[in-house]
């Protein structure tokens, strides 16, 4: 895996991903938000790692700290990440949910939310598909959603709402603090100083 920062995203290449059968499968384009309010660092660059490995061509937005919303608990670190992918949108979602509970995500006695992932897009889908509502609805409600994923692809256009990720994000009027924080994963700095 070669690993390289491109302006205030982080790229991923898996050079081993273009031979073979997996090349002439069809890729789609994911938006994953990410956050963590236990041992957060860890937690996230946990599942930076695992994402790595089904994910190719992966970018990282800066990352972001926000205050929870939703449950009573400490701060967040948040960001986005885009990549392709093979896996089918349900296949995706699961491989997903393994990645949390290998963090302690379901544990009985977690305090907190040591790590979540969330499919926000999944192509252009827009619709209901096995249960899960595409795009994410966080996207237009959350700033620690909005504010990464305009920056990471500002030309992004919602499929629901037909406007780019950009204008979205100067457009939106969500009253949530948040902070851009510093953080790095494999020695490269996802937050620039």
């Amino acid at each position: 895996i070669r690993l390289s920062l491109v302006g205030s995203e982080m790229c991923i290449r898996d050079r081993w991903c273009r031979r073979g059968d997996r090349a002439r499968m069809s890729l789609s384009t994911v938006y994953l938000g990410l956050g963590s309010n236990i041992d957060r660092e860890a937690h996230l660059c946990a599942g930076l790692d695992a994402l790595a490995g089904i994910l190719t061509d992966m970018r990282c937005s800066p990352a972001f700290e926000s205050q929870a919303v939703g449950i009573k608990s400490g701060p967040f670190i948040n960001f986005v990440v885009t990549g392709q992918t093979a896996l089918p949108l349900i296949e995706l979602d699961r491989r997903l949910k393994f990645i949390e509970a290998d963090n302690g995500r379901y544990a009985p006695d977690r305090k907190g939310l040591p790590l979540d992932i969330d499919v926000l897009m999944y192509d252009d889908l827009h619709g209901t598909f096995d249960g899960l509502v595409l795009p994410r609805a966080e996207i237009l409600k959350n700033a620690f959603v909005l504010w990464p994923l305009s920056l990471l692809a500002p030309d992004l256009v919602h499929p629901g709402v037909g406007k780019r990720m950009a204008q979205l994000w100067q457009e939106a009027q969500i009253d949530q603090v948040l902070a851009p924080v510093a953080f790095e994963w494999r020695g490269l700095q996802l937050t620039p100083a």
